[in-house]
């Protein structure tokens, strides 16, 4: 470390101080370029946006995809199933669990539609 970095005041550290002296130098060294920066900048092309379309079609390919694993796997889908209802039959359920899973099912379903549909 050189002498820079030892320099320090009641609310900083050796770190913001090192950083205030390195910014201080190279404010010092600036070139001036007449405006070609601003003149590059704005000749520069706007970046690439995706089309407002794409995530809406996306979330509903998914869906596709996943009814079409559906259609494909019928066994397994009615086996999942069966296995789901014979776990749930052997337990009391009541309304209020019904209500407090359909509950959490469409919470789940519009967060996953939320992160799917925003815009970046």
């Amino acid at each position: 470390m050189d002498d820079r970095s030892q320099v320090r005041t009641a609310d900083d550290d050796w770190l913001d101080a090192v950083l205030r002296d390195e910014g201080r130098e190279h404010r010092a060294r600036y070139l001036a370029d007449d405006g070609f920066t601003a003149r590059i900048a704005t000749a520069l092309p706007a970046p690439a946006t995706l089309p407002a379309w794409r995530k809406p079609v996306i979330a509903v390919l998914w869906t596709v995809a996943a009814g079409g694993v559906a259609l494909a796997l019928p066994g397994a889908v009615a086996d999942a199933t069966h296995e789901v209802v014979r776990m749930l039959s052997r337990q009391p359920v009541s309304l209020a669990d019904i209500a407090a899973s359909v509950v959490a099912l469409g919470m789940a379903s519009w967060a996953a539609a939320a992160i799917a549909l925003r815009s970046d």
